[in-house]
């Protein structure tokens, strides 16, 4: 059948017009007969299956569905390392996002480095050592999104212990976040403690969903998938 535009703009005879009126519903197929009729188009019982056979049903391709997964992963692929040239001591941070151009953000902490990473679009931009949990409150490992974030946190669970620029991991209260005593020989009671220049660096661009790998001795260098 003609699409309607079509029909809209053919001079009207006293049957089109009925034609028009009748467009709707059931209607609709005897309405397409009459124009059939009178513009000398073969009606519907006339048309041949192969004429109305379905368009084939396109499938994703596989090239395709590859192409994404390869776009996925390659927004976590680590592109620079911070060119720090000694081991990352208690109190020490680093922070350069220079001309990094826009990108996801993704947060990782290794438990035998001690070390947290933050990395936009692939660069890392900041680094610093970490104070960590203890057996009996450990850090936890694995994949956590952020689920909110309290620029002025006090533990009550802990004394009303001030945890500033807090990134919640958890839903029992783990977090990243501020602290003066990020030194050797203290430890969270799972947190992961870092300096406050780069706690509040940190905070000030992470928001709720953006991720954080917390690993146990997993090493990652240019060129590797973070994620």
């Amino acid at each position: 059948m003609p699409p309607l535009e079509l029909l809209h703009v053919m001079p009207h005879s006293p049957a089109m017009e009925a034609i028009l009126k009748w467009i709707g519903g059931a209607t609709l197929a005897v309405g397409a007969g009459f124009v059939a009729i009178a513009i000398g188009v073969p009606s519907m019982s006339e048309v041949t299956p192969e004429v109305i056979a379905p368009a084939p049903k396109l499938e994703p391709m596989g090239a395709i569905a590859a192409k994404a997964e390869s776009d996925f992963e390659r927004l976590y692929t680590v592109r620079r390392i911070l060119p720090i040239k000694e081991p990352i001591k208690y109190g020490d941070w680093y922070w350069d996002d220079k001309d990094v151009p826009p990108g996801p953000l993704l947060v990782t902490v290794d438990l035998q480095a001690r070390v947290i990473s933050v990395f936009r679009g692939g660069y890392e931009i900041g680094a610093a050592a970490v104070m960590l949990g203890t057996d009996e409150h450990p850090t936890p490992v694995g994949h956590f999104p952020i689920l909110y974030k309290d620029r002025h946190n006090v533990s009550e669970k802990y004394g009303n212990a001030p945890m500033p620029w807090s990134l919640f991991l958890t839903n029992d209260g783990v977090a990243i976040h501020g602290g003066h005593l990020v030194e050797n020989g203290y430890a969270s009671h799972g947190c992961v403690g870092v300096p406050d220049d780069l706690a509040s660096r940190l905070f000030a661009i992470a928001k709720k969903g953006d991720m954080v790998v917390i690993t146990d001795g997993r090493q990652i260098g240019l060129g590797d998938s973070i994620i």
